[in-house]
Parts: structure tokens; C-alpha cells; sequence
């Protein structure tokens, strides 16, 4: 006789899982938009690829549209899940928060310091911050390819790591890759956000003041010379939170634009960013000192600044290892974190203006890409057991989620 499966309960962990439903799927969509992208570059089709997206559309180009109004709706979403994870989650208190906390920080500062070791002092030392990013929907898409072997512990580890990571990406996009500050625009948007705030103590739990209020202020960061995505997080940290539950706005708003964004902006983003024509000689591009930092950053500075800076916190009593979570397993995570791909090519937009180095820069992204996410994927099939879901594995979302 069949079992009746038990009723999917509105848990708050429940969205937390379908992050990594989707971004499962969005990881292998982010492959096949991207082995597209190649391939129609390349092809005698190239040229009217490439100005496609080239094209002019109220003074910007598409590509310029996806990256700075798009990708504001993709960091709304990461602002939420930080917001979440900082409320109920993984950072809600000291002990939990701080081994993802100082790992990001190692997974961003070793990077970049090896980037500027060899790069200070030339044009290319702009890219320091090309390596400290890591992209969630590979690093957890691959993790996922793992199944039930993986403890839950260590996805949420990961997502946690990552979601800091990219609020690392964002503080670093404010601060050094933003234009000269235009004040008058500037203050239009903090005046906004203040606006915004005021509306989350007033409890006003309705989404289209919130959302129509952060479209102009989009507009008006756009025009400051800070880079308009940072609007995105902002905004998520002025919609109300509540108890997370699902019937509040906050978890209704990340809920709806988890599909779009793996989907719809994610992919887009993909195509359009790596148009990179790969001519006879294109391994030389791997061949610069650009190009030695941004794949030793990924592929070395990454998993080892990640296990080190955990190693001190650990030693000095910081924090502790999480259950289910051993330094062989942390380790193999480190090196997914080492997947820069759609933060690292977002990043190399705005670190340079000419077409050579960002086309250097985007070839190596790619290549340590692919080297950490094969490299993450061997050491955790060698190190991670076969688990029953009664041993601490999941066999599917739903037995997690019963």
C-alpha cells in the first residue's frame, strides 16, 4: 500500500528550499545561455548578434538596460534573502552568523589581494574585485547535482557565504566602481529611501508604494554616478519584515521574484555579457597579469581564504563548526565559491571601459569558472557519504520539507 505523502507545511524554511530548487535549474540554464552566447558570437552570425544587443534604446544600449535595470530587480532579491537570513536565518545571532560572515570575508579579501599583487601600480589593478564574487546559482546548482549526499547544513552554509559575498560585491560596486558623485541626484534618492523607511514604521504593509517609490529612486541613482543596483538592496531592507511568514509582503515580493530572476533576468544577463569573439590566439588572453589574478583569485585565493579565515575564527573561539558540516566538506565548498561567472563578468563591466581587457577579463571568468566548479565537484563527491534522509541527507525537497 503506498504511503500518502504528507502536506507541504508554509514553513519559513520552505522558501529557502525553493531558492535551491530554482537556482538548481538556473545554474544549467546559465550554462546552456552562455554556450549560446559563444557559439553565436563565433558564428558568421556574430556581428548582428553582437549589435543586437548593442543597440540603442533611450540612450543606453540593451546590454547597459540588463545590467543596470535588471540586475537592480536580481539585487531587490538578494537584499530579501539577506534581510531573511538576517531576521530568521543563518545570521540571525552572533554564533550563527559569524562562520559565514568572516568565511566571506576571507572568500573576498584573499582574492583580491592576490589580484593586487599582480596588478598594483598598472591600468589592470581596477580588477581587484573581479575575483572576491561568487555566482549562487552555479556554486548551489553544482552542490545540488550531489543530491541527498549533501547535509542541509552545508547549503545553507553555502547560500549564507554567498549571499554576504555579494553584499561584499555591492558595498565594493558603491564604493570603487561608481562615477563622480552628482549630490543633487544623490540626495533625491536618499531622500526616497527615507521616505521608504518612514513607510515600514509607520506599518504600511502594501507593496506598491514600496515598489513605485524605489523605481524613482532607481532613476535617481542612476543619474548620481552610484551605480544603480545598490537601489535594489536598499529597497529590500525598506519593505517590511514582519515574521516572515507567508502572508507578509516581504516573503510574498522574494517568493514571486525568485522564478523571473533565475529565468528570465539571469539568463539575459548571460547572453548578453558574454559575446566574447574567440579568436585563433585567444589563450593569450590567459597569458596577462590580469588574467593570473582573476583565475588565481577564483580558483586558489577563494577556497583557501574561505578555510583559513574559518580556521582562525574557529581557533579563536569565534564560532564553531556547524553540524554535519566537517573541514573536508567546508573545504569543497570553498572551492564552488571560487565560481565567479555572472557577479565576476558584472564586476569587469564597470572595473574597465575598454573592449581588450574586458574581453581578457571575461575569457579567464569563464575558464576559472569552470576549473573551481570541477574542482568543488570531485573533492565533495570524494569527501561527502551516501546519506538516507534519516541520516541528515535529503533524497529530494519534499523529504526535507515533511
Amino acid at each position: 500500500m503506498t504511503k500518502a505523502k504528507k502536506p507541504v507545511l508554509m514553513k519559513p524554511v520552505n522558501l529557502f528550499l525553493d531558492l535551491l530548487n530554482n537556482e538548481r535549474t538556473a545554474g544549467l540554464l546559465l550554462v546552456i545561455c552562455t554556450a549560446i552566447s559563444l557559439w553565436l558570437t563565433n558564428s558568421p552570425a556574430g556581428p548582428e548578434y553582437v549589435a543586437f544587443w548593442d543597440q540603442q534604446f533611450a540612450s543606453h544600449s540593451v546590454t547597459h538596460w540588463i545590467n543596470d535595470g535588471l540586475m537592480a530587480i536580481f539585487f531587490l532579491m538578494i537584499g530579501l534573502e539577506l534581510e531573511r537570513e538576517v531576521y530568521i536565518g543563518e545570521l540571525s545571532n552572533m554564533k550563527k552568523a559569524a562562520l559565514p560572515v568572516i568565511a566571506a570575508f576571507g572568500g573576498m579579501l584573499v582574492p583580491a589581494g592576490i589580484h593586487l599583487l599582480f596588478n598594483h601600480g598598472t591600468p589592470t589593478q581596477a580588477g581587484a574585485g573581479i575575483p572576491m564574487a561568487t555566482d549562487i546559482a552555479f556554486a548551489i546548482g553544482i552542490l545540488s547535482l550531489l543530491g541527498d549526499r549533501v547535509p542541509f547544513s552545508l547549503k545553507v552554509f553555502l547560500t549564507a557565504l554567498a549571499v554576504i559575498d555579494d553584499l561584499g560585491a555591492i558595498f565594493t560596486i558603491a564604493v570603487f566602481y561608481s562615477g563622480g558623485i552628482q549630490w543633487a541626484y544623490f540626495g533625491g534618492a536618499m531622500g526616497i529611501f527615507a521616505v521608504l523607511l518612514a513607510l515600514n514604521r509607520l506599518k504600511v504593509f502594501n507593496l506598491i508604494p514600496y515598489l513605485t517609490l524605489g523605481a524613482v529612486m532607481w532613476w535617481f541613482m542612476l543619474h548620481s554616478g552610484v551605480h544603480a543596483t545598490v537601489t535594489g538592496v536598499l529597497v529590500a531592507f525598506a519593505i517590511p519584515f514582519g515574521d516572515g511568514k507567508p502572508d507578509t509582503i516581504s516573503w510574498k515580493l522574494q517568493h514571486f521574484l525568485h522564478k523571473p530572476v533565475a529565468f528570465i533576468i539571469m539568463p539575459l544577463f548571460a547572453l548578453a555579457n558574454t559575446c566574447i569573439v574567440l579568436g585563433s590566439d585567444w589563450y593569450e588572453h590567459l597569458l596577462t597579469l590580469n588574467s593570473y589574478g582573476i583565475f588565481l583569485g577564483l580558483v586558489v585565493g577563494k577556497p583557501f581564504g574561505i578555510t583559513l579565515f574559518c580556521a582562525a575564527a574557529i581557533g579563536l573561539g569565534l564560532c564553531t563548526l556547524p553540524t554535519g558540516i566537517s573541514w573536508k566538506k567546508l573545504f569543497g565548498v570553498a572551492c564552488l565559491a571560487g565560481i565567479g561567472f555572472t557577479m565576476s563578468i558584472f564586476v569587469t563591466t564597470l572595473a574597465f571601459d575598454d573592449a581588450e581587457h574586458i574581453l581578457m577579463s571575461k575569457t579567464t571568468i569563464l575558464l576559472s569558472s569552470l576549473v573551481a566548479g570541477i574542482l568543488g565537484y570531485v573533492w565533495l563527491r570524494s569527501v561527502l557519504p551516501h546519506l538516507s534522509p534519516e541520516e541528515g541527507g535529503y533524497e529530494d525537497v519534499e523529504e526535507a520539507q515533511s
